[in-house]
């Protein structure tokens, strides 16, 4: 069996109303992570989401790479974006019971990584739970003592734009390798993964109901969604 909680950065988007209806449909969970400088650009279809039951995480307000900022500058990105967020689960009339961080580009601050995991901590945001999670690599990197949510398993379909030569097929070919450079192999059997997608509207632009595409395959080869669960720090 193979499992997965699945993620979708850089909401809010045009074509986020879709994939909410999408995966409403396949009664499948997610996590969305909000990027407030888009999201105030599309308010209705961030409410959209809220409404509908998305739990809807802090991306950060501009998506910066947060190596390339001070640690003051940093902690405006995340609190600028809690304030916008909050105001958006306000006009939803949804009340706000987790506070998932992820970082943009899972960069995570550099030279301010431990500072930043404090600040994390200090400031009660929720820690997806990963106890289940046996890749190698999530403690050798120390994922699993960080507050921020990282992945195992990258769709790198955000690749997909005019004259990149990335496609489709290079997205699929990523879903069946078995030896992947980072991250972790995706079907490989009993494996519990968390999934990294984008609701980017030049992607669906180029490849039409992409996240429909790759989901599909996924369900095809048994990976079964599961709901996500949190370690409060509160």
């Amino acid at each position: 069996m193979i499992r997965a909680l699945l993620t979708i950065d850089d909401v809010s988007s045009k074509n986020t109303p879709a994939i909410v209806d999408y995966l409403t449909e396949k009664n499948i969970p997610v996590i969305m992570f909000m990027v407030g400088q888009w999201a105030e650009g599309c308010p209705d279809e961030l409410i959209y989401a809220l409404k509908h039951g998305i739990i809807v995480g802090n991306h950060s307000y501009t998506h910066p790479h947060f190596s390339e900022l001070s640690f003051e500058e940093c902690r405006k990105e995340i609190e600028k974006n809690e304030e916008v967020l909050n105001g958006f689960y306000e006009k939803a009339g949804v009340k706000r019971s987790f506070r998932p961080f992820r970082f943009p580009f899972g960069d995570k601050g550099g030279a301010n990584k431990d500072l930043l995991q404090q600040y994390l901590k200090d400031k009660g945001f929720d820690k997806v739970k990963d106890t289940e999670l046996k890749h190698p690599f999530w403690k050798e990197m120390g994922l699993d003592k960080d507050i921020d949510t990282f992945w195992t398993f990258d769709f790198a379909e955000y690749n997909i734009r005019e004259g990149s030569g990335f496609t489709v097929d290079d997205v699929m070919k990523r879903i069946y390798d078995p030896e992947p450079s980072e991250g972790a192999s995706l079907l490989k059997d009993n494996s519990d993964h968390i999934l990294l997608l984008h609701a980017h509207d030049l992607t669906e632009d180029l490849a039409p109901g992409y996240y429909r595409v790759f989901i599909e395959e996924l369900l095809k080869n048994g990976v079964q969604f599961v709901k996500p669960e949190f370690i409060s720090f509160k």
